[in-house]
């Protein structure tokens, strides 16, 4: 390959799986060089070698080596799993100086069966339009796309991968890392602890949600949904104006006691992976005596998000892309932040208040041109959930990285979402 020709790839932090340690090796078959900084033993023990570098520095010296490491590397292109974790932020803004091509990954928007891959950022810096004349642009350009499901998700491989990176972290990071500042907002012992806590009374806790489910579903009463999403998500503390999901969650559960109808309940849904950290159960209940809700705010420790969203009149969420199975099961959805999939003819366009009364639903044919396009333009098939689905992940995804088309003219400009963004007080 010409010189002029060749690209310097540099990957950060993955997700927890071999993925990129893969795709690396693709990539420079293709005749590219390629280079891999890791930040802990995790990152290390997923991916060594000769073209791997390790930083060892305190996190407030990264944005100025990994400045200079750019320049002196001549890096082309800067690949990461997820733009908001704090090295990665600096990461992001040192390669925009410089005019780095930055590529983002993350779980797939439409799942399961995809991994998302996008240029320039994710959320609120995604480059994917608002507008609904752009959006159908990008869909006749699609064509056909089969978003079909696809390589459900083991559970056991997703907790291997974790405890696999996690616990080397804990044993040895203080050793070869010893400045390293994890992205997660507890430790990794806690985590499990909390973890075998939530096992031991899975069998009560889904017994409980079940009923409580049932009387929600078998009432004539308005019925609201709230997904929660987890603490410390990086949708919520980068890319929502909310520091925490009890901030979110004081706001909607506010919002509902003082606009909707006075019939109407709140289910409240915990995340899938909510570890137990929280005490929701008595949080709510504490919120709903102090609001005078009373038992108009229930909470379900489980339950069956499908059933409750086709019976709900709507669903409010901060950025969770359950909002996006909701658009795709026709119901109302208010978004509490800038999502991806927040615009007209989606989601409701009027404030929190006018959609315990009002709720919008969504158009149809917006919402099948939304997901084309979306698939089409930010969406890989695979997965990293799935040994089948990997390697089908590694060849999308490579294919994506090499891929010399122009950008399209939709999704050249900047992040239409940015100014809204940080109207809100969202600071990226």
């Amino acid at each position: 390959m010409r010189g002029a020709d060749r690209r310097c790839f540099l990957f950060l932090q993955g997700p927890l799986s071999p993925l990129y340690r893969r795709i690396g090796p693709a990539l420079t078959t293709a005749g590219h060089k390629v280079l891999r900084i890791n930040f802990c033993v995790g990152d290390w023990l997923h991916w060594h070698g000769p073209e791997t570098l390790s930083y060892r520095g305190r996190f407030e010296d990264w944005p100025d080596w990994i400045a200079d490491r750019l320049e002196r590397e001549g890096v082309s292109d800067l690949v990461m799993h997820g733009d908001t974790r704090p090295y990665h932020r600096q990461a992001v803004i040192a390669a925009e100086r410089l005019g780095i091509t930055v590529h983002v990954s993350e779980l797939g928007l439409i799942r399961p069966g995809f991994m998302t891959l996008e240029r320039g950022g994710l959320g609120v810096s995604s480059r994917f339009p608002v507008d609904p004349d752009a959006v159908a642009r990008l869909q006749a350009r699609a064509g056909e796309v089969d978003i079909a499901p696809r390589h459900p998700a083991s559970f056991a491989l997703e907790a291997w991968q974790d405890v696999s990176y996690h616990l080397p972290n804990v044993a040895l990071g203080w050793l070869f890392f010893p400045h390293h500042r994890r992205h997660t907002p507890i430790s990794p012992l806690l985590d499990y602890t909390l973890w075998l806590r939530r096992l031991a009374g899975a069998s009560a806790r889904a017994r409980k949600a079940k009923a409580r489910q049932e009387a929600l579903l078998g009432s004539q009463a308005p019925l609201f949904l709230l997904p929660l999403q987890m603490e410390g998500d990086y949708q919520i503390v980068a890319q929502s104006p909310y520091g925490s999901v009890r901030d979110a969650l004081q706001v909607v559960m506010t919002s509902f006691a003082r606009h909707a109808p006075r019939d109407a309940r709140l289910a409240i849904k915990s995340h899938p992976l909510d570890n137990g950290w929280i005490d929701w159960a008595t949080e709510i209940a504490d919120r709903a005596r102090d609001l005078g809700l009373g038992d108009r705010a229930v909470f379900l420790d489980g339950g069956d998000l499908a059933a409750l969203m086709a019976r709900a009149e709507g669903v409010v969420t901060v950025n969770s892309t359950v909002g996006l199975d909701a658009l795709r099961a026709g119901r109302p959805v208010k978004p509490l932040a800038p999502a991806i999939y927040d615009g007209p003819g989606l989601t409701h366009q009027g404030e929190l208040e006018t959609f315990w009364v009002a709720p919008q639903p969504p158009d149809r044919a917006r919402v099948a041109a939304f997901l084309t396009a979306i698939a089409a333009c930010t969406q890989v098939r695979g997965t990293i959930h799935n040994r089948g689905g990997l390697q089908e992940a590694v060849e999308g995804m490579t294919a994506r990285l090499l891929s010399t088309e122009p950008v399209p003219p939709e999704l050249a400009g900047p992040p239409p979402r940015l100014e809204r963004a940080r109207a809100l007080g969202i600071r990226l």
